[in-house]
Parts: structure tokens; C-alpha cells; sequence
């Protein structure tokens, strides 16, 4: 038998493989550490989509000559995903009320969910909340969506044009417990939601780099390794969070000034500078 991946073929030796399953298990470490998910398989040239994987798992390998294993990058089934969702809600406003109801059950069949609700779950809810009737209206979602895209697509531009928005919210920060005590709640609670969204986006597209090349186990933010910086700052970001339900001025005002403001411009600073930052050595 013949395996390939993505038409090439592997030097893949079998010993006690006697299943697509058991070849698909030995791949497995591989995939993950690639940054590569299984988007596929062709059988003796019949090509068989996500959905149907399931019933090849157990097909005897004796009983094939040729098996091609396709892969995709985990950025691009993200994209093929979400802009699937963007004509899903297209279809979905095109549909008739009473057409609507199964729309949702419908949706979470196809293989874009499946892979929103494992890789990108807060999509996948928002589009759930959508279709029941329930959440953001579909252009509301697919502005969402545009975002996402923008990110996956080209996020070392997504960061360098998110400097001004970066620069203003932390002087905001710093605004926070005045805000609070002199009666401008709008205003501060809008800093707190713009703040958290911001620093949301921002791991995000560190999680793209990440995929793309950046080399985080390198890279060091005040001399701390970057995800334990990044666990330091999402820390103090839910105590932020904590203290401004509590109405804690004081402790608002220390976190938002000298732990959350400082914080958010050194790993903006880490994460704009790529990786030419965080290489070895």
C-alpha cells in the first residue's frame, strides 16, 4: 500500500497498523506539533470530507492500495470556517421565518462548526445565540467575523494599526478610579469593556504568531518568560474585574494604573516586535 500526505508520498513504515485509524493515531503527534489538522482522506482516489472520516477509521488496510492523508494548516481551516459562517448567515437572512427554526440544528452539522465549536468557541456561541434568534443581528456577527479574518490573514497588520488604540486605553486606565469616584460610570465602564477587548484581540493574535513562526519560548517580556507573563497579566486583569464589580476604588485605581496599564504596552511592544523579538540566543 501506498501512503501519502497532501499528494506526497510518506515514509511512513507500518509495523502493527492494521487500520486507517491506527495510521491516522501515529500521526497524531505529528499533526499537532506541524500545526496541521487531518482536513480529509482519499481512499483508492475517493476523496471522503471531515464528516466522514468516522466511518473509514476501522476500513482494513489490506483492502487499500493508495492512501492519501490530507492535512491543512490550523489557520487556514479557521478561515474556511468562518467564511462558511459568513454565508451561512447570509443564508439564514435570506430564509424564510419559518424556515428558520431548523437553521441551527442544521449549521451545527456541518463541518465549520464542529471546528468553531472545538478551535474558536466564542464564535461558534455567538453564531448559535444568532441563529436561535438570540443574539448579535448576522451583520452584526459577520463585522465579527470580518475581524477574526482580518487577524488570521494578516496579523502583524492587525497589530502594528492597533498602536493608537493601545496608547489611548492605557491613558484610560489611568483615568479609571477618577471616573468611578466622580460619577462618569459610562465612561468607566466603557474603559473596562474596550480594555478587556483589547487585551482579548491581543492574545489572540499572539496564539496567530505563534502558528506563523513567533517563537514564544524565547521570548521574554521583563526578563519573564511570555506565558508566565501572560498568565500574570490575564491574574491581574480578573482582579481588575473583580475590584470594579466591588466598587474598590482604591484597589481599581493601583491595578489599573501600575500593574494593567504597564502590562498591556510591554506585551504590545513584545508581541509588534515578531519574531525578531523572541528568537534564540
Amino acid at each position: 500500500m501506498i501512503i501519502s500526505i497532501n499528494g506526497k508520498t510518506a515514509d511512513i513504515v507500518l509495523e502493527k497498523e492494521k487500520t486507517i485509524g491506527d495510521v491516522l493515531s501515529g500521526l497524531e503527534d505529528w499533526l499537532r506539533f506541524s500545526g496541521h489538522r487531518l482536513s480529509g482522506l482519499e481512499v483508492d482516489g475517493e476523496k471522503a470530507g471531515a464528516l466522514s472520516l468516522d466511518s473509514l477509521f476501522d476500513k482494513e488496510l489490506a483492502k487499500i492500495e493508495k492512501l492519501n492523508i490530507l492535512t491543512s494548516s490550523w489557520g487556514d481551516i479557521a478561515v474556511e470556517a468562518l467564511l462558511a459562517l459568513f454565508q451561512d448567515l447570509g443564508d439564514f437572512e435570506m430564509a424564510a421565518f419559518e424556515e428558520r427554526g431548523g437553521f441551527k440544528n442544521a449549521w451545527e452539522t456541518s463541518a465549520g462548526a464542529q471546528f468553531l465549536r472545538e478551535q474558536i468557541p466564542d464564535i461558534h456561541e455567538f453564531a448559535e445565540k444568532t441563529f436561535a434568534g438570540l443574539g448579535l443581528p448576522p451583520p452584526e456577527l459577520r463585522k465579527v467575523i470580518e475581524e477574526r479574518l482580518r487577524e488570521l490573514e494578516n496579523p502583524q497588520g492587525e497589530i502594528d494599526s492597533a498602536a493608537p488604540l493601545i496608547e489611548g486605553i492605557a491613558a484610560r486606565l489611568e483615568d479609571l478610579p477618577l471616573d468611578i469616584q466622580t460619577g462618569k460610570d459610562g465612561r468607566a465602564a466603557e474603559t473596562v469593556q474596550i480594555f478587556s477587548g483589547i487585551a482579548e484581540k491581543l492574545f489572540r493574535l499572539f496564539n496567530v504568531l505563534k502558528i506563523e513562526g513567533f517563537s514564544p519560548e524565547n521570548c521574554k517580556v521583563d526578563d519573564i518568560p511570555i506565558y508566565d507573563y501572560i498568565e500574570e497579566f490575564g491574574s491581574a486583569l480578573k482582579e481588575l474585574l473583580a475590584a470594579y464589580e466591588a466598587r474598590d476604588v482604591v484597589l481599581v485605581g493601583d491595578l489599573a494604573e501600575y500593574e494593567l496599564a504597564p502590562r498591556l504596552l510591554k506585551f504590545y511592544s513584545a508581541i509588534r516586535s515578531g519574531t525578531s523579538a523572541c528568537s534564540p540566543g
